[in-house]
């Protein structure tokens, strides 16, 4: 079992909550509209169901999921069920902070920007590539 050791400060969840929210709304009006319905949750770790979903194994890799149908995915014959949900699992990004040493507004940006990404129809592959191709 990983264990984390004791960082100088601990972002609350309150504080997750916060920041994710900021992220969003310093998006272009059209992206914020288009995930003015997304429920976002924070959460302690994945549960094993959504580790099962994603193909991970170990819960202190999984760092934020989108569930829901992408908007490129949707037809006129979807019903308008459950919304959307981008969870951050607050856990494993104190560890991913504590590891790395990426701050926590960078991280939290990385993670929400990457999950809200699934929402719009990109993949990992074409996220990573955006990245890549936008620099530091």
């Amino acid at each position: 079992m990983r264990k984390r050791a004791a960082i100088l400060y601990e972002p609350s969840t309150a504080d997750f909550e916060a920041a994710a929210h900021a992220v969003l709304a310093r998006l272009p009006d059209a992206f914020r509209r288009e995930l003015a319905g997304v429920v976002l949750r924070i959460e302690e770790f994945a549960t094993a169901e959504q580790l099962d979903a994603v193909g991970i194994a170990d819960r202190w890799e999984l760092t934020g999921l989108y569930e829901g149908v992408a908007l490129t995915e949707r037809s006129q014959w979807d019903s308008d069920g459950l919304p959307p949900v981008i969870t951050l699992f607050r856990q494993p990004l104190l560890a991913e902070m504590e590891e790395t040493g990426v701050t926590f507004d960078a991280l939290i940006r990385h993670v929400v920007i990457h999950e809200a990404g699934h929402h719009f129809g990109l993949s990992d592959d074409d996220m990573h590539a955006l990245e890549d191709s936008a620099g530091d």
